[in-house]
């Protein structure tokens, strides 16, 4: 190959035997529409732990990576950046589901203190009966 047409080319320039592909998940208007909007609150629950010991996330399939936060936790968050592929997001209260379930256990804890109550008002009329 001469040294003119090296030069043209370029050393280790890209050979096309075809149409020029995209790859990539780009649209006709750039990458698709994310499901979340800056300063927006989602409630969500955190299904991992990053690297960095921050909790992931996902709100439609976006990750979302929120400090301070662990695994299985109910939280109510705030979106404060939107990446290419991720957004950050800090915690600003416990999340619905976290509210539910306290509720749920603060209603257990009554039906059993009424279960005992009732439990001990049957044993007090037993007794009495006996001694009839």
């Amino acid at each position: 190959m001469s040294e003119e047409r090296r030069g043209r080319r370029g050393f280790g320039a890209r050979r096309s035997y075809g149409p020029r592909r995209e790859y990539g998940p780009r649209r006709e208007g750039g990458f698709a529409p994310k499901p979340v909007e800056v300063g927006k609150e989602y409630d969500v629950e955190i299904q991992e732990v990053s690297r960095r010991g921050e909790g992931i996330a996902r709100i439609k399939g976006l990750v979302c990576f929120v400090p301070n936060t662990k695994t299985g936790d109910h939280v109510k968050i705030r979106i404060n950046r939107i990446s290419r592929r991720f957004a950050e997001a800090e915690v600003v209260g416990e999340g619905k589901a976290a509210e539910a379930t306290e509720e749920a256990a603060e209603e257990e804890t009554e039906e059993a203190k009424e279960t005992t109550e009732t439990a001990e008002e049957t044993e007090d009329t037993e007794e009495t009966e006996e001694g009839e």
